[in-house]
This record gives structure tokens, C-alpha cells and sequence, in this order.
């Protein structure tokens, strides 16, 4: 069985990591020709964004064929070259898998357009109500009625999200099928992980009621029941077959109950989840578009709260501050400015010293912040330029928009990697397809050769692969009440070593009185990221700006 604990994952936004041909576009070629730099972080495995055919509506999440690589990002025999050329650096490869619906443009649809029954009962397709009015009163993730018209005929089609992304109807045991044999394609290829793009709302009644609020609305399709039937399902039919592949749930407001369920080895479904509580703690009334800042206690609790409940529960967390979805946790919770250095270590040290898989998303490891845009033309995901038309309807200023836009647009994180310094930051040598900026001060090149967060996130692995206190130990929350530091322990039930772990949240110096069970033992400084040497820890702890240390005892 796989040790989870210490595997660490690299997440690679395909489109966006690195161009080959100068067509604007990464592609597979450029990853496999940056596989030297993925080699200096000593990851185990790279989660890879969806590079199947797709119309890019939704930036790949709206797959029209999911067993072909679209060729703007290359061949099947560049991804069979990828898998091979990974395989000798002993790093494996994890697809996300993007089955809850798939492209209008799909084959499927497309039969169910013209008419086939079979297949027109892969979809969610109802009539209107007795008055006209759609099926029910749901409302797509990226904004408007979650239905659009089916053709020119008097039904309608089932949409969370873009209009062009249908949802498949998993109470049909043909697309049940149809999914363990897309899972079981790959695997035959050589993946060793995948990743399941929103998989716990694929559990949808039968009958699609009206809700009576947005909260109840998500219960209507989220973290049912039968989930955890379909996934013990697909587990059996494909992935469940080798033990040592590894599989993450995406779970769009879930709860700790379920996670435990979905990742509980015992229960046949996934390996870890990925949860998102902990990313809404700057959303102003729960609303994505706001802007406040970030609540570090409600920060605290959460992570608090899943480290201390899936650790009893024998579930498993996917740890992870970034990815393509989100803007950069620095910009969120650190300091982009005088302290970028010291609070982007910080953030790691916290993330990583934690019970769970951690996941690096590409630029991460640079100290990557919110690109400096100036004007909504220089987006162009789909999410926020929806967003910024509601959002100028309910009456915001075009500029009181665009900054809401500015903080939580999901291109934040998209930017193309910086590789060096130039105009188009090493990325391509054509037009990007998204604008790079801050790659004057913040690149490979630079970091590389004199810079401290590259250098501190190797020390972060080498740590969690030498220590099972970090890979393997129970959560211990130390200093709860207190609202500058998260810190804990870690612990083992076999041995008396523990690690403690101190993260000062804020840019001023703080001083935390330490219980006795911290004090009372002598050890070492395994890291921090300000000069450090202790053999005991004190009484009282004196923390300096964004200071992380990890303390081990003897």
C-alpha cells in the first residue's frame, strides 16, 4: 500500500507552464523540456490540468474527447514520451478526470442531439414546468439558470456550470461504465494517479425539485449518498485494481463526515480529497466576489478542525494552499512586498508539517503573487468575466468590479510560469495567451540562482520523506486561542518524539508562552526560515515577522 504521507504532488497547468512551438500555449513538449527543473524539487508525482480535445470553453474542464490529447498542446506519442521521461526522475503521472459532464461538443451529446435515445439518456433532459418556466430554479456555478434549451426541441439539458458542459446523468449505469473505461484507458497508458474534477456533485436525484435557497440548492446535489456508491464502483471496475495508484476527489462544499467516507481505506472510494473551506475565509458573507481581509481565526479552526477530525476518523486530506482555481495564497494570507520571501516560507512550513499529501502548484515554489492587471480586457476566463457583468448589474462602479475581479479571478493563478525576466517571461517566444507580469522580479532563473523559496520547499520534502513523525503522526493543536500564531505538534503513538511547528501569520513580531510539554524536553531545529538554533525551547517563544520554526524532540 502507497505511504501517502510521503508522497508530495506538482500540479502543471499544461497551457501555461511552459510553449515549445510559439503558438502562445504551453504544451507537452515544453514540460518535457523543463523535466531538469521539475527534477531539483523531488516531487513523487504531477498532477496534470485536463489536455484532452476540448473547445477550451472552460480552459479544458469541457472535454469533447477524453481519449485524445488536444493537439495544441500536442500527440499521443508526446504524452506517451512525458510518461516515460517522468518515469526515469521516479516521478509518475496523475489526469484529472473531468466526469461529472462533459463538452456539448462531445460525441455523446451530439448523438443525443440527433436523436439517440441511448444516448439522450445520458444527460439530465426535462421538459419545462406546466407553465413554461424551466425545470427547476437551480442556477449554474458561473452564473444564470443552470438549463439551456436541448436543439430545437421543447426540453432542456442540465448545466452546473458553462452552458457548454453538460452534466451526465450517473444514474445511467452505461455512463458509469463509460467512466471506468476512460479511467482504465489511462491506466493502460502508464498513469499512476487521477484526480476527479468535482466527482462528489455526480449524485443528483431523480427528481430534480426546485430549491428554496442557494445553501439548501447545493445539498440537492452535493455529497448525497449515492456518491459514495458510485465511487466504491468505480474503484472496483478501474483504479481499485492497483493499489498503488493514487486518486484525489475534488469536493465542492462538502464536509468532514463525507471525507472521511470518500478517503477511509477501508471504505474502496478515493485516497484523499481536496476541500476548500479553509480558501473562504477572506469571502466577505460567504460571497467569492467581496473583498475583505482574510479571517485568521476562522483560518485557524478550520484547518484546526479537519487536521484533528480526519485524523480520528482514519480519513486523509490533500493539503494545498494554490492551484488553478484560486488567486495565489500569498496575495491572500502573506505579503507580497517587504516580507514575500519570508511569509511565502511560512505559509509552506504551515501547509507542509501538516497530516496529509501536500500539492505544489507550479510557481509556488517562486514566491508567485496576483499578476498587476490594469483592465478587464486582460482576463479572459469565463468565471470572472461573467462575474464582472453581474456584478456592473447589481450596480458596481466599472472600477469597484474590476477590483473584485483583480482579487479572486481564477487567471490569477493562470498567468504563465516566469522563467526569466523578459517581456514574455521565458514562457514563449510569440504572444502569450495570458499576459505575464512581475516576472522582472519573480522567475526561475533568478530564484535559482540567489533566490530562498526554491531552496526552502527542498528542505520542506526532504523533511516529510525523512521524517514518519511529519508523514505518518497525529495532529496535536498547540496555542488555539491565540491570534498571530497557528502552531502544533505532530506526533506518533509508537514513540515519545514530537515535532512542534510555530507560524507567525503577521508581519510585526509576536511572543507566545509555550505550555510545559513543549518546554520540558531537549531537541533541534529541523527548520525555519530565519537563523535558528535551539536546543530547547523556552518559555516564552519569541517569533519574529512571518517566522516559521519546526522543532524536533530528542
Amino acid at each position: 500500500m502507497t505511504n501517502l504521507g510521503e508522497k508530495v504532488i506538482y500540479q502543471i497547468y499544461p497551457k501555461s507552464f511552459y510553449d515549445s512551438d510559439g503558438d502562445g500555449l504551453g504544451d507537452l513538449q515544453g514540460i518535457i523540456a523543463k523535466i531538469p527543473y521539475i527534477a531539483k524539487l523531488n516531487v513523487d508525482m504531477i498532477w496534470f490540468n485536463p489536455f484532452f480535445v476540448s473547445p477550451q470553453n472552460d480552459n479544458g474542464y469541457d472535454i469533447a474527447d477524453y481519449y485524445q490529447i488536444d493537439e495544441r498542446f500536442g500527440t499521443m506519442a508526446d504524452f506517451e514520451q512525458l510518461v516515460a521521461e517522468l518515469k526515469k526522475i521516479n516521478v509518475g503521472v496523475m489526469l484529472d478526470m473531468v466526469l461529472n459532464h462533459c463538452s456539448t461538443q462531445h460525441e455523446w451529446f451530439q448523438k443525443a442531439l440527433a436523436g439517440d435515445k441511448k444516448y439522450q439518456r445520458y444527460f439530465y433532459l426535462r421538459p419545462t414546468k406546466a407553465d413554461g418556466s424551466l425545470p427547476n430554479n437551480w442556477q449554474s456555478k458561473f452564473g444564470g439558470p443552470a438549463w439551456s434549451r436541448f436543439g430545437q426541441s421543447e426540453l432542456y439539458y442540465l448545466h452546473l456550470y458553462d452552458p457548454t458542459q453538460a452534466d451526465l446523468d450517473w444514474h445511467n449505469p452505461d455512463v458509469r461504465a463509460e467512466a471506468s473505461k476512460i479511467v482504465n484507458f489511462w491506466r493502460e497508458k502508464g498513469v499512476q494517479g487521477f484526480r476527479f474534477d468535482v466527482i462528489n456533485v455526480i449524485g443528483k436525484d431523480h427528481e430534480l425539485i426546485d430549491s428554496l435557497n442557494p445553501t439548501q440548492e447545493k445539498a440537492l446535489y452535493t455529497d448525497t449518498p449515492v456518491v459514495h456508491q458510485y465511487l466504491k464502483e468505480l474503484n472496483q471496475n478501474s483504479f481499485g485494481q492497483d493499489k498503488a495508484i493514487i486518486t484525489v476527489g475534488e469536493m465542492s462544499s462538502t464536509s468532514i463526515a463525507n471525507s472521511i467516507e470518500y478517503t477511509r481505506p477501508q471504505e474502496h472510494e478515493l485516497s484523499m480529497v481536496f476541500t476548500f473551506h479553509h480558501l473562504k475565509v477572506d469571502y466577505k458573507n460567504g460571497q467569492k466576489w467581496s473583498n475583505m481581509p482574510f479571517d485568521f481565526m476562522k483560518l485557524k479552526s478550520l484547518l484546526t478542525s479537519w487536521q484533528l477530525h480526519m485524523d480520528r476518523g482514519n480519513g486523509w486530506n490533500a493539503l494545498f494552499w494554490n492551484n488553478h482555481d484560486q488567486p495565489w495564497a500569498l496575495s491572500r494570507f502573506g505579503d507580497t512586498g517587504k516580507y514575500r520571501i519570508k511569509s511565502a516560507q511560512m505559509l509552506a512550513t504551515a501547509l507542509h508539517c501538516l497530516r496529509g499529501t501536500p500539492f505544489i502548484y507550479q510557481g509556488e515554489e517562486l514566491g508567485m503573487i496576483n499578476p498587476d492587471y490594469k483592465s478587464i480586457s486582460d482576463y479572459v476566463d469565463v468565471e470572472s468575466l461573467n462575474a464582472y457583468k453581474e456584478l456592473l448589474q447589481q450596480g458596481r462602479t466599472p472600477q469597484a468590479a474590476f477590483n473584485l475581479i483583480k482579487g479572486k479571478s481564477r487567471d490569477n493563478s493562470r498567468v504563465p510560469m516566469r522563467w526569466d525576466a523578459s517581456t514574455t517571461a521565458g514562457f514563449t517566444n510569440s504572444t502569450p495567451w495570458l499576459r505575464p507580469t512581475n516576472q522582472a522580479e519573480i522567475n526561475v532563473n533568478a530564484e535559482l540562482a540567489h533566490g530562498e523559496i526554491f531552496t526552502y520547499y527542498q528542505k520542506l520534502i526532504a523533511l516529510r520523506k525523512k521524517y514518519r513523525l511529519i508523514s505518518q503522526g497525529h495532529f496535536i493543536p498547540l496555542l488555539e486561542d491565540n491570534r498571530t500564531v497557528f502552531a502544533y505538534a505532530r506526533c506518533l503513538t509508537d514513540s515519545s518524539e514530537k515535532v512542534f511547528v510555530f507560524n507567525n501569520f503577521y508581519g510585526t513580531d509576536t511572543t507566545v508562552k509555550l505550555p510545559t510539554k513543549c518546554t520540558e524536553q531537549k531537541g533541534k531545529t529541523l527548520l525555519s526560515n530565519y537563523p535558528n538554533n535551539l536546543d530547547e525551547l523556552p518559555q516564552e517563544l519569541h517569533l519574529r515577522p512571518y517566522e516559521s520554526l519546526v522543532w524536533y524532540t530528542l
